[in-house]
């Protein structure tokens, strides 16, 4: 039986992208914490894709190695096959462009808030996020997407939702299409999508 994927919003959000990505595509999973949503691009892109995964603490970037290393044991795959096709980055998504140098990404993915696990006062904020989302949308190819997983259930994620949204909202709709996906009758504000695609 399939996953009931309305209930896990992060999940939901790898699905969709997964019909953006082909192999060996250039990706971006802009907020790299645990490394799920890396293993996941690397997967999608192939041998011959590239991953660029952003987080500002190294703890993160320890995790994600580690991760990447079982997964290529679980799906039986050479020692750094996964890895490989990951470009692992200690530096704020907000510089996303300067990594880029010039390739056009069928995908950018933020998974916001804090690192699972880590220090709950480290989290991504408004101001950092707006900038990387607008650089990973005019990087973004066309026809390419920016999805983003937000949490509200903290002080700076409440500001953060609602800064993406009245910058989506502001996207000129000849050139974009912006959806945005709430559960609508769950408490304790559970994460929200916001999905937005280059024409």
């Amino acid at each position: 039986m399939r996953e009931n994927l309305i209930t896990k919003t992060a999940q939901w959000a790898m699905e969709v992208v997964s019909h953006y990505v082909a192999e060996g595509d250039t990706v971006v999973d802009g907020t790299m914490g645990n490394g799920h949503d890396t293993a996941a691009l690397a997967r999608l892109v192939g041998p011959e894709g590239r991953v660029l995964a952003f987080d500002v603490q190294e703890q993160a970037l320890r995790n994600t190695t580690e991760l990447l290393k079982e997964e290529e044991v679980r799906l039986g795959l050479k020692t750094g096959a996964l890895q490989s096709r990951v470009r692992l980055i200690c530096d704020s998504n907000a510089n996303l462009r300067s990594y880029i140098d010039g390739l056009k990404p069928s995908a950018v993915v933020f998974n916001l808030g804090y690192l699972p696990g880590g220090d709950k006062n480290v989290t991504t904020t408004a101001d950092e996020t707006l900038r990387a989302v607008t650089e990973a949308l005019d990087a973004v190819k066309p026809g390419g997407l920016v999805a983003a997983v937000m949490y509200s259930g903290h002080e700076q994620g409440a500001a953060e939702k609602e800064a993406l949204l009245a910058w989506a909202r502001e996207l000129p709709p000849k050139e974009y299409h912006a959806a945005y996906v709430a559960m609508w009758n769950q408490k304790k504000n559970p994460p929200e999508l916001l999905l937005v695609t280059k024409k």
